[in-house]
């Protein structure tokens, strides 16, 4: 992508969200549609705007930004909360059973469990089918942080959804459900890995 391009898109090589606070105007309602709206390269070329991969990502920088105005600095991080979600419907799993359970990398994750370890959020031990492995488990204090921080999470979901029509918004779910179910297969193909229906949730 050349230099025009990245400054339309505001994309930059290895770029994070900003992790500013978040108007909940119309503009920002729309996932900065204006932002990538209306550009096209000639003959044929990649369009970001039309291209579902960039929007999906586009969406999640957007909860991401949600989340942390929601949160605050003194709640958890999203992929602490996340780690925490899947750990309380399964509890005492194994550090490789929760890469493939929340999709966060296997070194990623490692460095948070040792941090989360030394803030009281986990605990650890050995399995003893293979002293090799760790399984892990939410303290106390975990789950307590965890309810703390599902309701910045409702909340920055529920934002998130208000750029969609209200009649819309079970639809956008299903067929993000249907993506992620998708992937859970073409992930089955080549290994076996934890699975679990995704659960279904009301939204108003």
């Amino acid at each position: 992508m050349d230099k025009r391009a990245q400054n339309k898109f505001n994309i930059r090589p290895g770029a994070r969200s900003s992790r500013r606070p978040v108007e909940t105007t119309r503009s920002t309602q729309q996932l900065g549609v204006g932002m990538i709206k209306g550009t096209r390269k000639a003959q044929g070329g990649f369009d970001l705007s039309e291209a579902p991969s960039h929007l999906i990502r586009r969406c999640q920088q957007y909860y991401g930004d949600l989340y942390a105005r929601e949160a605050g600095a003194r709640e958890l991080t999203k992929q602490q909360f996340i780690l925490l979600a899947a750990l309380e419907q399964n509890d005492g799993a194994s550090q490789t059973a929760l890469v493939e359970i929340t999709g966060i990398d296997r070194s990623t994750l490692a460095e948070m469990v040792r941090r989360m370890l030394e803030k009281g959020l986990l605990t650890r031990e050995r399995t003893e089918e293979d002293q090799r492995a760790n399984t892990v488990a939410i303290s106390a204090s975990g789950r307590k942080a965890l309810r703390s921080a599902r309701n910045a999470a409702d909340r920055a979901e529920r934002a998130l959804l208000e750029a969609l029509p209200l009649a819309e918004r079970q639809k956008f779910v299903k067929a993000l459900r249907e993506i992620a179910q998708a992937a859970e297969s073409l992930a089955a193909d080549g290994h076996e890995r934890p699975s679990r229906p995704l659960r279904k949730r009301r939204l108003s």
